[in-house]
């Protein structure tokens, strides 16, 4: 690991450590952002890159913010995920690789995506 990258690590937050660079997941209905309705971006909270407009951001009672599209493609990565024996698809900040969430084929039109994404995994910059 790069130096730069480990001094990176030292200054996140236990909970934010344990979501982002071990897979873990934020509580149910518990995070910042599921109730949040603020207008920006939702960037990574490791390396600041964007990821979510709010505009794509609804309410899909699932207890973690969920957005139905990216901000811009290629901003993300997709990973199979079989961890807890279930087959699952891992988001991950496509910069600086930290762990997300999850995607589902469950949310509304156009994408038909539910984005699941742990609030302690973003920030949240308003729109200027």
């Amino acid at each position: 690991m790069k130096d730069e990258k480990k001094q990176q690590f030292i200054h996140l937050d236990p909970e934010v450590y344990r979501v982002t660079q071990q897979c873990g997941t934020e509580p149910p209905f518990s995070g910042k952002y599921y109730h949040f309705d603020g207008d920006g971006t939702f960037v990574c909270v490791v390396c600041r890159h964007a990821l979510f407009d709010s505009t794509t951001k609804y309410d899909s009672g699932s207890g973690w913010p969920a957005f139905y599209d990216v901000l811009a493609q290629g901003n993300v990565r997709q990973i199979e995920d079989h961890s807890h024996g279930m087959h699952r698809i891992e988001v991950r900040c496509n910069n600086c690789d930290a762990h997300l969430g999850h995607v589902f084929e469950d949310g509304p039109p156009p994408t038909g995506l539910r984005y699941c994404i742990n609030s302690v995994a973003m920030d949240f910059e308003p729109r200027q």
